[in-house]
């Protein structure tokens, strides 16, 4: 089960790479961009996958999902200038509590 987790960690950390570098394609003309969001796109439904074979859908596709969202949004807050507010912060706490719950409820 261990391991499970530590592929579908990696799937969550993959998604945020394909996430941000997908702004960088400018719709898929950039061919660089592009080739490298395919790439993490491939790698992260990879260990989704292999994820998938010990944990079940609905708890690895939330999880999966949560850690995409909130790397790309605190990516964005860091990186980009997205803003940082307390209301911004606050939820993104509140997803990240969300994923902790379902792993400590496997």
């Amino acid at each position: 089960m261990a391991v499970a987790w530590v592929w579908l960690g990696v799937a969550g950390l993959f998604e945020v790479v394909w996430a941000i570098l997908l702004k960088y394609t400018q719709g898929f003309t950039r061919l660089g961009p592009s080739l490298a969001t395919v790439g993490a796109m491939a790698v992260s439904f990879y260990c989704m996958s292999r994820a998938l074979q010990t944990i079940p859908i609905g708890t690895v596709y939330a999880v999966w999902t949560g850690i995409g969202a909130a790397g790309a949004a605190i990516w964005g807050m860091a990186v980009e200038g997205d803003p940082a507010t307390a209301l911004r912060i606050l939820c993104l706490a509140l997803i990240l509590a969300g994923v902790a719950g379902l792993k400590l409820a496997s």
